[in-house]
């Protein structure tokens, strides 16, 4: 696939170190698309990337554009004009990406019949077809619609963020009138098997989108209101801008200030209309005046059909190789032990990879908490849960049970507000102790904190991870968790909610970096430790896995590594703003980007230390926010076994030649290639027989993964100063 943004328009030379990070982000959504052109992935699968690469597209303008459209209403001059530019190229890059779905989503409706599946519109119905769509939309649909007549001199409803509505189009006589209706998917789907042709009944699975159902039924929406002599009806949503506003004053509670700026968000600025291209004219201007949008506000021509972040659940109603085929959870042997599992804790650390290891033995972990009398805590940071949360329950449980039980909730986690908010009146009701954090940094960490009484002493059992407490997540997104029975990785574990508890108080930590106070200098130390090694003529390197590299003071940190002879290896999810391979600035720095069935999401920071490697797991990406606006936490992990663990993994992971992407300074989106006589590896197949077996796949072996040596170079020399 092309890339959209090759050619971009913007002006860099005030940015000439730095990728711009909206544009890498259009990059990765790209990398998205890529997937669902595939013809080696399964149907269904490629169907549900369209609905994820659609998903992020709408997050995408929520939060990216509307910042810059934000930053351009508030700079002047030079900087204005950069922003505008920048806003100019990324609508250049999401068009020619809507361009490339377009195409593919043809594709997949042309090659679904093969399949028995159809997916038909209105037009299309026979009399038997459209008998039963009259009657669902009789029954199930028209109770659940509430259309609203457009009138000049009214004003326009407020529309719902990312709801899909109809516009419709009424010709009475020689007049028009316009109508607006939300179409109802939250509560009866997008997707409506219906009967197939009459007298074929061998013809397959058959269905049409609700919106299709109420077009076939228009004329019954305003019967007995107004005259309708012809009625057309074309799709259109609404992305309004994420921010929030949350007023600082002390008058309210903060769970009262969010439920307030979640009300405002749902009238705030739209920053994106979406509508189909057959859409008259008339409409359109008709709409675009009533809605105020202006000239940094994004139209977006499309298909008939949005919302596509509904084939995320498109249901697989043919043969099962239509989906990916399941990789089975894989157990720990000494977790699946009769013995309890702080036993096990005790007696060594656990890492546990997600999904290929059951999120059931965390769950575990935190029933037996529950039930052990010698427990008297538990405390643990709450991102974002599952709908049902098991985790929620075990923790109301370990209540009943007379445990002290401390939630830190974090209310901003974007667009989890009002979920989280619930979970925190609910767990209050439990009687667990909430807490909300410290105003202006959200707590991101993914700690849990277990204090048991062992001996006369308090002995701490200490849960870090990469990944949220969240059951649904664990299942698609790869995450490390490390189980610890390491005192003084517990009591800066402890240290943490302390200073969550009692902000005022600034805590020493021995050995996390926690942000946002010793993540950014720590990291920076470590670089500088290759750094200084390198210089010194030692062999060094570093491996950098994460979602996001946008922080401009690291990136020109890795670029003065990569000029000392630091040798470096990023596996970055997302967005990234440094530019590998550049002569005389990068040329030591190589950097790859991994999309298949599950979503990248660890952050791992390895460090060569002349032989010695350092090993760190962490919720924190390498962009500001995370250093220096959250609390985060970089633990290290310090068991032998579990460090070969990770190491193995990213080696996997560096050698994919199936799933992997080269991130080259102009952001690409080229797979790795392939080399003559080496075996195609797909890194996450092969981690997970490599997990079941023990088994690797055959690659060059990695400088980490193999006994240390101190192989001693040509010193790089420093420039004097003059």
């Amino acid at each position: 696939m092309s890339n959209p943004v090759k050619n971009r328009v913007v002006d860099l030379r005030e940015h000439e170190l730095f990728y711009p990070r909206e544009l890498s982000w259009i990059a990765f959504n790209g990398r998205v698309l890529q997937e669902a052109a595939d013809d080696s992935v399964p149907l269904i699968e490629r169907l549900r990337y369209l609905g994820i690469f659609s998903n992020n597209s709408d997050e995408f303008f929520r939060v990216r554009v509307a910042e810059v459209r934000r930053l351009i209403s508030v700079s002047s001059g030079v900087d204005r004009e950069h922003f505008k530019d920048l806003l100019a190229a990324i609508l250049k890059g999401i068009v020619a990406l809507q361009k490339e779905f377009d195409r593919i989503y043809a594709q997949i409706m042309d090659e679904l019949p093969e399949r028995k599946i159809y997916l038909i519109n209105e037009r299309q119905l026979d009399e038997w077809q459209l008998a039963f769509v009259q009657h669902y939309f009789t029954e199930k649909v028209l109770p659940e619609l509430d259309p609203i007549l457009l009138r000049d001199g009214r004003a326009m409803p407020t529309l719902n963020d990312e709801s899909l509505y109809l516009a419709v189009d009424i010709r009475s006589g020689e007049s028009y009138r316009y109508a607006v209706v939300e179409v109802p998917t939250d509560r009866l789907g997008r997707f409506v098997e219906i009967p197939g042709r009459k007298g074929k009944s061998k013809q397959g699975k058959v269905f049409i989108v609700l919106d299709n159902i109420i077009r076939a039924c228009l004329p019954q929406m305003f019967r007995g209101v107004i005259p309708v002599d012809e009625t057309h009806a074309y799709c259109f949503k609404l992305s309004r801008d994420a921010e929030l506003e949350i007023d600082t004053g002390i008058t309210q509670s903060l769970m009262e200030k969010m439920e307030k700026s979640l009300k405002q968000r749902r009238r705030a600025d739209a920053v994106r209309m979406s509508y189909d291209a057959q859409m008259p004219p008339r409409l359109l201007e008709y709409l675009t005046a009533r809605f105020r949008f202006g000239k940094y506000d994004s139209l977006i021509a499309g298909g008939r059909y949005h919302n596509s972040k509904d084939f995320m659940d498109f249901p697989n109603v043919g043969p099962k190789y239509l989906e990916f085929k399941p990789l089975g959870p894989i157990g720990v042997p000494r977790l699946d032990q009769p013995g309890s599992i702080f036993e096990a804790i005790r007696d060594k650390d656990v890492l546990l990879y997600y999904p290929y290891h059951p999120f059931d033995y965390l769950i575990d972990l935190l029933k037996t908490a529950a039930l052990d009398p010698q427990v008297t805590d538990i405390k643990i940071c709450l991102y974002r849960v599952a709908k049902n949360s098991r985790v929620i329950d075990a923790l109301v449980n370990a209540v009943d049970n007379g445990k002290r039980v401390l939630a830190v909730v974090e209310l901003a986690a974007r667009f989890d507000e009002q979920a989280n908010i619930d979970w925190a009146q609910r767990l209050t009701e439990s009687g667990i102790h909430v807490i909300f954090g410290i105003p202006g940094l959200k707590v991101h960490s993914k700690l849990l904190l277990i204090e048991r009484r062992e001996a006369g002493a308090v002995r701490y059992y200490s849960h870090i991870g990469t990944g949220n407490f969240n059951e649904k997540t664990a299942r698609i997104y790869t995450d490390f968790t490390l189980l610890s029975y390491d005192q003084a990785i517990g009591r800066d574990v402890s240290n943490v909610f302390d200073f969550l508890q009692f902000n005022y108080k600034r805590p020493e930590y021995k050995q996390l970096l926690v942000s946002p106070h010793t993540s950014r200098p720590g990291i920076t130390a470590l670089i500088d430790r290759e750094i200084a090694n390198a210089r010194a003529g030692y062999f060094a390197r570093m491996t950098l896995k994460c979602n996001n590299l946008v922080d401009h003071e690291l990136v020109k940190k890795l670029y003065e590594a990569s000029e000392a002879g630091v040798r470096i290896r990023l596996i970055v999810r997302g967005m990234c703003s440094l530019l590998p391979g550049v002569k005389g600035l990068s040329e030591n720095i190589e950097a790859i980007s991994i999309v298949d069935r599950y979503l990248e999401h660890p952050r791992v920071y390895v460090f060569y230390n002349r032989g010695s490697p350092q090993y760190l797991i962490s919720s924190a990406d390498l962009m500001t926010r995370n250093l220096d606006y959250r609390v985060e936490v970089m633990a290290p992990v310090l068991d032998p076994d579990a460090q070969k663990t990770i190491q193995d993994i990213l080696d996997q992971q560096w050698h994919d030649n199936v799933k992997s992407r080269v991130l080259d300074r102009d952001q690409t989106n080229a797979y790795v290639p392939g080399k003559k006589g080496v075996a195609n590896i797909r890194s996450q197949e092969s981690i997970h027989r490599y997990l079941a077996t023990g088994k690797l796949p055959r690659y060059p072996k990695s400088r980490m993964s193999v006994p240390a040596k101190r192989r001693r170079r040509k010193p790089v020399v420093p420039p004097r100063a003059t």
